[in-house]
């Protein structure tokens, strides 16, 4: 069972902070607890620090804090219905964030204390310590009925996205064919690839060539989702199709040429609908989502995962325009960034959500309320091809890159717009909108499993 601790931006740099202050400082960390089954994921939502005046004693090797310092955090934490973290720092760039005989003293004193007051019947720790712009770490989760785990990976997801191993974990180096991508970016970077859970929501034209540039680029963990088989003119752009594979689940298709790329792949597949909830559930255990439908109502749901389960979604589309004549206009790509606290695709006008709503009907209701004029009629089929699709797919993947590598400018847009007819290429932010629920003050930062799943109703399908 592995433990990942998620922390959207602001939080992470609260720790990163908190780790450089030459004292030791404490706090109680707020997380949601998710469980996938393989994996469980703790989705932070607030730091309660302690406040100075509980602290009796503090020094860059030692702290004595009274009790009032963190047991309000502990009734926040039964509100919040949410696991407390017991989180300190042992200051210095050469700090070890490993638990001192003291520390397990400390554990001993307050781990039931946590356990009862919050209701969670959990007691967590982490420590940091500083390292260049980031931290190290490590942490356990202890239950009350069980045994003690360690937090194995802490994914912080802001401006720019770290996967941190835990401080005593052992990273395994590069394999050799990688040499090349280890010369670009240094061997850490490789590693986080190696380890990274990446999910493809949609396995057509962009989505098969951005799935078969991850796994080159070494990514060894995949989610692959689709609905749709292979049909004969799907063959002109889905990476690893042929002929013979026409009327094949495209999921299916796609696994078998990805393994043949790299058969240590662990690649799973769902044919279903991300607008059912038993799939879009599935997106749990994922850190980074590519959403690569082409639907309103998938996108819907894609939009939600960075706010409810603080996974960051790349969201890609193509466009293409003709005139009246069959004459070729327009090639337009979008590749828009979600994470907390940027912009979701409804706050940007990116969702049809007239589209979308007929979407989620029976086919039966979309054509009654079509020929009626009260829904848009669905099922027309858009241009494509291979070249521009893959031009998309490559700008998406140079996002991930980016955000992971840091070559970019400081303050990284959350949309880059491609209009390739005109060779230009331009950059956007949003903000999310006052009361919608992306934005941080409705709170639903971090929900994970929250009824309804996603804040949103689903159907029974």
């Amino acid at each position: 069972m592995i433990t990942t601790l998620v922390l959207p931006g602001s939080l992470a740099d609260e720790v990163a902070t908190a780790s450089r202050n030459p004292l030791e400082c404490a706090a109680v960390l707020l997380a949601r607890r998710v469980d996938t089954g393989a994996e469980v994921r703790l989705l932070g939502r607030s730091l309660h620090w302690v406040p100075q005046a509980a602290y009796c004693e503090q020094s860059s090797h030692h702290m004595l804090i009274r009790s009032e310092g963190y047991v309000g955090a502990l009734g926040a934490a039964e509100k919040d219905g949410a696991v407390p973290i017991w989180f300190h720092t042992h200051p210095g760039q050469e700090g070890v964030p490993l638990p001192s005989p003291h520390d397990r003293q400390v554990d001993r004193e307050i781990g039931d204390l946590f356990q009862l007051r919050s209701g969670s019947g959990v007691y967590a720790t982490l420590i940091a310590s500083p390292r260049g712009e980031s931290f190290v770490f490590s942490g356990e989760v202890t239950p009350e009925d069980g045994e003690t785990a360690p937090i194995d990976r802490v994914w912080t997801v802001g401006d720019r996205w770290r996967l941190l191993p835990s401080f005593a974990s052992q990273v395994a180096t590069p394999d050799a064919i990688f040499d090349r991508n280890v010369r670009a970016f240094g061997p850490d970077i490789q590693s986080v690839l190696g380890d990274i859970r990446v999910a493809i929501v949609g396995a057509g034209g962009t989505g098969s060539a951005v799935a078969e540039q991850l796994v080159r680029l070494g990514v060894r963990h995949l989610l692959l989702i689709d609905n749709d088989t292979l049909s004969a003119s799907n063959v002109t752009r889905v990476y690893g199709s042929t002929p013979r594979e026409v009327g094949q689940p495209k999921v299916d298709v796609l696994a078998a040429h990805l393994t043949r790329i790299a058969p240590e792949l662990r690649c799973s597949t769902i044919q279903g609908m991300v607008t059912v909830k038993h799939v879009a559930q599935a997106l749990r255990a994922s850190d980074l989502v590519f959403g690569c439908t082409d639907d309103n109502a998938g996108r819907l749901v894609l939009s939600r995962l960075s706010t409810f389960l603080l996974t960051p979604v790349i969201d890609v589309g193509v466009l293409l325009s003709s005139d009246r004549r069959g004459v070729l206009t327009g090639i337009d790509g979008r590749i828009t960034t979600l994470t907390p606290g940027a912009a979701c695709l409804v706050c940007r006008g990116r969702v049809d959500m007239a589209r979308a709503a007929a979407e989620m009907r029976t086919p039966e209701e979309r054509q009654r309320l079509a020929d009626e004029g009260y829904a848009p009629a669905l099922g027309q089929v858009e241009p494509a091809v291979v070249a521009f699709t893959t031009a998309v797919a490559a700008a998406a993947v140079n996002e991930l890159l980016d955000r992971l590598i840091g070559y970019g400018p400081p303050e990284r847009p959350t949309e880059t717009l491609l209009r390739l007819h005109d060779r230009e290429i331009s950059t956007n932010e949003a903000l999310p909108r006052q009361g919608h629920y992306c934005h941080v003050a409705q709170g639903k930062w971090g929900a994970g499993d929250e009824e309804p799943f996603l804040g949103q109703l689903w159907g029974t399908a």
